[in-house]
């Protein structure tokens, strides 16, 4: 069966505490949208598009409590939820592209009377889940063509079912190739600090009975230079418009590493994901998070007291460097800033 990280109940929205996992299999049950965007800030829920699913369920939960006398009620309420919402995390622009999408359900569903502009902002939520499971799917038709019988595959921190409404994006064109029948066998990046390679990607994996085998990061290279490592394929938080890419930090050192083994390195990802306000790279969003996942792994202090510590979630890969741009709607291959607007266009 696949893994269902995000579900709408009538108790609430209900994830896999990913913060939890590989050693606890547990569920958070978040029962009003303050604690559905700290399970987003505090990583209990992550990855790109599960962030934007989580915050378009988040927002209808909101919304779903609320009693007001007169519709400025409701207008300043869903006002200060979609804003609340936006600075859970920075990156993600799947997050922003939710809210974007529940404001327009919101503005044409108001007329209605609150009752139904209730029911409509469940239902779209809900969509935006089934959407991108759709998403995924079609992804992974596209993407399992780039994998060869018999083929190795490095994949970078976790793009699989939990990052996303279930399949999974680079996981997904994975999990694609094996549907066909293809043998193939994954090596797992730990992915420091925060290990979503190594708690997560493995997780799927062993979960899924697909072969892999864990690596530190910094044994990558010398996999690729051993000609162990056939292909790259990772996932996305947000790609501009020009195909520079931002993933996990980690990624952009992998690309020049694939670049100079002549190893292909693919993009898989939503076209939400793309972010066409955005010229290029530079001008992503970075978020930094606290010394302490750095400092130590899990509650295990491993740097002496008094050292300080610099914590980038996130790091941007040129398009210069990535073969091909997966997504539901197709491939874009360099230059992305000519083909991804076709993508847009189909």
């Amino acid at each position: 069966m696949m893994i269902r990280p995000i579900q709408w109940t009538d108790d609430g929205v209900v994830l896999i505490d990913q913060r939890l996992l590989p050693h606890r299999e547990a569920y958070l049950t978040c029962r009003d949208y303050g604690e559905v965007i700290a399970a987003i800030r505090d990583m209990a829920v992550r990855g790109a598009p599960a962030i934007g699913i989580t915050a378009a369920m988040g927002i209808a939960l909101g919304m779903r409590a609320l009693s007001p006398r007169n519709e400025s009620d409701i207008t300043d309420h869903f006002d200060r939820i979609c804003d609340d919402m936006a600075q859970a995390r920075p990156t993600a622009v799947n997050l922003f592209w939710a809210i974007e999408r529940m404001k327009r359900c919101f503005r044409g569903s108001l007329p209605g009377g609150l009752e139904s502009l209730k029911q409509e902002l469940i239902d779209e939520a809900i969509t935006i889940c089934r959407e991108d499971i759709e998403a995924n799917r079609a992804m992974g038709r596209w993407g399992q063509d780039f994998i060869a019988e018999g083929a190795a595959i490095l994949t970078h921190c976790n793009a699989g079912a939990l990052a996303t409404g279930g399949y999974g994006t680079a996981l997904g064109v994975i999990r694609a190739a094996r549907e066909a029948g293809k043998k193939l066998h994954v090596f797992v990046d730990e992915t420091r600090p925060v290990l979503q390679g190594a708690r997560l990607t493995a997780w799927e994996m062993m979960k899924e009975d697909i072969p892999a085998t864990l690596i530190a990061d910094n044994a990558a290279g010398s996999l690729m230079r051993r000609g162990c490592i056939d292909l790259v394929i990772v996932g996305a938080d947000r790609i501009a418009a020009n195909g520079d890419t931002a993933n996990k930090i980690g990624t952009y050192p992998l690309a020049v590493l694939a670049a100079e083994h002549g190893i292909p390195f693919y993009v898989a990802a939503p076209t939400s994901t793309i972010d066409r306000d955005i010229a290029e790279g530079d001008g992503i969003p970075i978020e930094e998070r606290s010394a302490d996942e750095v400092l130590g792994v899990g509650d295990v202090r491993t740097a002496p007291q008094g050292m300080k510590a610099f914590n980038p979630a996130f790091d941007v890969t040129p398009g210069r460097y990535i073969t091909a741009l997966i997504t539901e709607a197709g491939v874009a291959s360099p230059p992305c800033d000519r083909t991804i607007d076709k993508l847009f266009s189909r």
